[in-house]
């Protein structure tokens, strides 16, 4: 019979909880800090902290079925001769081919087509399968330039300049011998079986004004024609975002610290970053204080799940979103039907982080053929396709009972908050009083 502690009078620290006992444990054991995927676990002020004010007397609300509300977006407009038009403004985020099977980097290029969106390389490079199989495909230019040449950045539809990601922030990737084959190798120049770690800063920049010569390169290289994003994890973003629109940005990707990864400390998902919703409000001050707000498209990422999540994004001034941990769930990770394996694995579905280790039973953060042969890139990118249509309606059936008649039409104003936190972090009122914290009134 199970023994519940509680029950015989037991209590449970609340500083030094059975996971944090674990962890202290498993370091005195190994002398090794803990590695894993996904992003941070613990609970941090998001958008459920957040709830919209429908339409009653005050707004007239959009019949569903009688009166459109427009979904599209237009990202690199700016400078490129060539932005990208997209049907939705949920797009799919950077995930490398090394980190990833390449059947699941086709078949995220297959959803995101499909659903009239954006997919993203990685680092690694590009690959065949996901060029092929990808309408709007945008190439990662990184530290590491693993797997980086001119061929391919003309051969994209954008170019994104990533100088940090919100699960690590200041730090390099990882991508570990296991998942290092002849292939991945190959692409990156690096020895077989070896694990390898990304530099956490471009070699040949070393300041904001470096990056603008940077981009007026990356421009000439491509004839002028591809849009130019700069990615930042979220910190300092008030200023980030500053130095980045000055720097001539088309785009600016901002990815809070619940955004995923395939490898990195955990010690740094947990205590690095700020969240997607303080990171968000700071950015578009940023723009709108240059005058540039909507005129550079601003893209927010990390810990997006659903159709109110965009619907919040895109109130809250965002242009775009990206999604990265949600569209592997879409293709399968974490799948109960893989249970018993995810149990083998000493994990369980709906717990499985161990993208590191390249041993994922759902064939999608791996490199071993067997297991990657269990992904059906048309069957996932199926899935993923059906999932982008069901977040855009949510987002459209939000829009139209706030009266908007565009997600972009979306405003603070249609917000209020349930927490002091997110309030203050939102700038949006508390639920029932016109109070915002910190903001004078």
């Amino acid at each position: 019979m199970y023994d519940d502690p509680s029950a015989r009078g037991l209590r449970e620290s609340a500083t030094f909880d059975r996971a944090t006992i674990h962890a202290i444990q498993r370091a005195a054991e190994t002398g090794v800090y803990d590695i894993r995927g996904w992003g941070a676990k613990r609970r941090l002020p998001h958008f459920d902290d957040l709830l919209f004010l429908g339409a009653s007397m005050s707004r007239y609300p959009l019949e569903g079925y009688r009166e459109r509300c427009g979904t599209d977006v237009v990202l690199g407009d700016r400078h490129a001769t060539f932005p990208l038009h997209l049907d939705t403004p949920v797009t799919i985020a950077g995930m490398s081919f090394g980190a990833l099977s390449g059947r699941a980097k086709e078949a995220l290029g297959r959803g995101a087509s499909d659903a009239g969106t954006s997919t993203t390389t990685g680092d690694g490079g590009m690959t065949p399968e996901e060029r092929g199989q990808s309408k709007h495909l945008v190439y990662q230019y990184l530290p590491s330039r693993y797997g980086m040449n001119p061929d391919d950045l003309r051969k994209a539809d954008a170019i994104e300049v990533v100088l940090g990601q919100g699960a690590k922030p200041g730090g390099g990737g990882m991508l570990l011998g296991q998942k290092i084959t002849e292939r991945v190798a190959g692409m990156r120049t690096l020895p077989v079986g070896v694990d390898q770690r990304s530099a956490c800063r471009h070699p040949d920049w070393t300041g904001p004004d470096d990056l603008e010569i940077k981009i007026r390169e990356l421009r000439e290289i491509t004839d002028w024609e591809k849009p130019v994003y700069v990615k930042i994890g979220a910190t300092r973003t008030y200023y980030d975002v500053k130095l980045a629109a000055k720097a001539g940005a088309d785009v600016i990707v901002v990815d809070g610290m619940q955004g995923g990864t395939a490898a990195t400390q955990d010690v740094f998902i947990e205590h690095v970053g700020i969240p997607t919703l303080a990171a968000l409000p700071q950015a578009v001050r940023a723009l709108q204080e240059e005058g540039l707000h909507r005129k550079v498209q601003l893209i927010v990422s990390g810990g997006i799940r659903s159709g109110a999540d965009v619907a919040k994004c895109m109130a809250l001034g965002a242009d775009a979103v990206a999604i990265g941990t949600a569209a592997l769930i879409a293709l399968g990770d974490n799948h109960p039907k893989w249970e018993a394996e995810y149990r083998e694995l000493g994990s369980a579905a709906g717990y499985y982080d161990d993208f590191q280790a390249g041993r994922d039973p759902a064939g999608i953060s791996t490199q071993d053929e067997e297991l990657a042969a269990r992904l059906d890139p048309v069957e996932g990118g199926r899935r993923l396709a059906n999932y982008l249509r069901v977040m855009t309606m949510e987002a459209q059936t939000i829009a139209r009972a706030c009266g908007k008649a565009h997600l972009h039409h979306l405003e603070p104003e249609d917000l209020v908050a349930l927490t002091i936190e997110a309030s203050a972090m939102a700038r949006v009122p508390l639920a029932g009083t016109d109070w915002i914290p910190g903001a004078g009134r």
